[in-house]
């Protein structure tokens, strides 16, 4: 297991003093896990510039006494956050932050009762403390891709005409358990033939035809890191028209991959693989980012986005996934995880990316 680095901290504190608070209060389980170490399913935690409190039920005592060394663990028995406030308002703090994109407004008021007379006020972009990487961690992200990559070859060695998109997806699940993941990272897309025109189409008892493009996005999760990989194949054969938006599609991604670049603005990272599918004339066909982080989650920041205003940095880890959806005929997806480096990315995925055609 990851031993949460002491910079995890330190990255904390050093948005807590930006956002001109006296403490934040951490209620996301990807944050939490992050700050803290601590993967239970329950807590929350008070960072502050000298202290790191957090708080447990029952449950999880002895767990979050093991997990969390950095950390003074409050025995919160029936009401943690009140077992949290109570030690909190020790130190007296001010002004204390919540995560205004994670919490739901009941939560902030019961929240507002017991941290009073301290205000509690919204703080915008608390996930951004988990943006870059230490090498631990894209050790973990890169251990989940080498899991998810051995489980896609397995898969394609059963995957067949006849067989059904649903028995295809077990058999994925299957493999990656069986290599190692402790879980599936999402739920698996799985969309063969005109449903390779669903972006996240889900594996459903349609049963695959010779001639069809199956579209897969997977991952797994190792140490609580996910993995996030899509490949487009063909089932025996493949026409002209399949190939041509193939081709386009891996063209788009290259070009996308040649701009990852520390300093680079991710929106155009988006914009250099998104010319090449307008320009071929299928700017429709692609309406989804052309990426997005991973970590502790499979969406994360920083978005490569048109709308991204976030500039890349070295130890970011991100996809590149182009697509081209088009109604009634299918899709072509192809998606790598990559970690941005001095120079070229540091492509995490080992699948090949040429056109595969698996016999039938």
């Amino acid at each position: 297991m990851i031993t949460v680095a002491a910079d995890h901290l330190e990255r904390t504190r050093a948005y807590l003093a930006a956002a001109a608070a006296d403490a934040l209060l951490v209620a996301r389980p990807e944050n939490r896990r992050y700050v803290t170490g601590f993967t239970g399913s329950a807590g929350l935690v008070a960072v502050t510039p000298s202290e790191a409190l957090l708080a447990v039920d029952f449950r999880y005592y002895e767990q979050a006494e093991s997990q969390a060394p950095a950390c003074r663990v409050i025995r919160g028995g029936a009401d943690p956050a009140k077992a949290l406030a109570d030690a909190v308002k020790t130190l007296g703090p001010a002004r204390i932050g919540f995560e205004s994109e994670f919490l739901p407004y009941a939560q902030v008021e019961r929240l507002r009762e017991r941290f009073a007379p301290a205000e509690l006020v919204p703080l915008a972009d608390v996930d951004r403390i988990r943006w870059v990487k230490d090498d631990a961690e894209v050790a973990a992200i890169a251990r989940a891709g080498e899991i998810a990559d051995a489980a896609f070859e397995r898969l394609l060695e059963v995957l067949r005409p006849g067989m059904s998109e649903r028995d295809a997806a077990l058999e994925l699940e299957i493999a990656i358990r069986r290599a190692g993941g402790e879980r599936l990272a999402f739920d698996t897309v799985l969309a063969s033939g005109p449903r390779g025109a669903l972006p996240h189409g889900r594996a459903t008892d349609r049963v695959m035809e010779r001639g069809e493009f199956v579209t897969v996005d997977f991952g797994a999760v190792f140490d609580g890191y996910v993995s996030d990989c899509t490949r487009t194949v063909a089932l025996g054969t493949a026409d002209a028209r399949q190939r041509e938006v193939y081709d386009l599609v891996l063209a788009a991604q290259r070009r996308a991959l040649e701009a990852v670049r520390p300093g680079v603005a991710c929106r155009d990272v988006d914009a250099a693989g998104r010319a090449v599918i307008a320009s071929a004339g299928f700017a429709e066909a692609f309406g989804h980012a052309m990426g997005h982080g991973i970590g502790l989650d499979v969406h994360e920041g920083p978005p490569v986005s048109p709308r991204s205003d976030a500039v890349l940095e070295p130890g970011m880890v991100v996809t590149i996934e182009p697509g081209i959806y088009l109604p009634g005929w299918g899709g072509v997806r192809i998606e790598d995880a990559v970690v941005v480096a001095d120079g070229a990315p540091r492509i995490l995925t080992r699948l090949s990316k040429d056109l595969i055609l698996l016999a039938s």
